[in-house]
């Protein structure tokens, strides 16, 4: 799955200049433009990274960062400041605040990619989790494999997105629309119907026999991995 970057910048040729070269390099992308909106923002979705103007109205983006720092959610969440201070006690005070890098305006756009690869790599090296594991279902990451129980799983590459997503946040439920965005990606020619079969042929993979099946149907809101899956086993 592609890594997800939160541009929270309140300058609107800025945020889209962001977005839209962003997306073309491949990342999903979400923007919020004031401090007060990033606490929903990663309540509805953790990024992967977040690119961060330090002059936003309301809370500054001094502040958000210092917020994300104090939390254990976000404590180790990559942080990019934005910003038009370029005097050396300027970056020196970003940096003091918990940022992990610092990008002077007006920037390159070059720059900007080069600089978040490099902190996602660093990042992904430092903290991945090579296995997730509810009740007997255990995703290998590293070596693309799930096994459920004792028994090797064969998921496509999509299949096993979707496993994946759904694992991270066991009981939450995910829209057919968001587990498009978040799985897919920015394909157009997918329509929701799509995430209906995979799902179905990924129960099929995950439930033989008297097996429980691990992904729950909500009605009219979507899908989402059982939270009590192997509990009380």
């Amino acid at each position: 799955m592609s890594a997800s970057i939160l541009i929270v910048e309140d300058e609107a040729a800025i945020h889209q200049l962001l977005d839209y070269n962003l997306k073309a390099e491949g990342f999903r992308t979400r923007v919020v433009e004031t401090g007060e909106d990033v606490h929903m923002a990663i309540a509805d979705e953790m990024p992967d990274l977040v690119l961060l103007d330090w002059m936003l109205p309301g809370i500054s983006g001094i502040e958000v960062c210092k917020l994300l720092r104090a939390r254990d959610q976000t404590k180790t969440l990559p942080v990019i400041m934005l910003t038009a201070r370029g005097e050396e006690t300027e970056r020196v005070r970003g940096l003091a605040t918990g940022a992990d890098d610092y990008i002077v305006k007006p920037f390159s756009v070059p720059e900007v990619m080069a600089r978040v690869k490099s902190l996602l790599r660093r990042a992904r090296a430092e903290t991945i989790v090579e296995q997730i594991t509810f009740g007997d279902i255990t995703i290998d990451r590293a070596r693309k494999r799930v096994m459920r129980g004792s028994r090797d799983i064969a998921l496509s590459p999509t299949e096993f997105r979707l496993l994946e997503y759904l694992m991270q946040s066991p009981g939450r439920v995910f829209s057919r629309a968001q587990l498009l965005d978040r799985v897919w990606g920015n394909q157009s020619e997918i329509d929701e119907r799509t995430v209906d079969v995979h799902v179905g042929r990924l129960r099929k993979q995950l439930s033989r026999g008297k097996e429980a099946d691990p992904i729950r149907t909500v009605r009219s809101s979507g899908y989402s991995f059982d939270e009590k899956h192997g509990v009380g086993r």
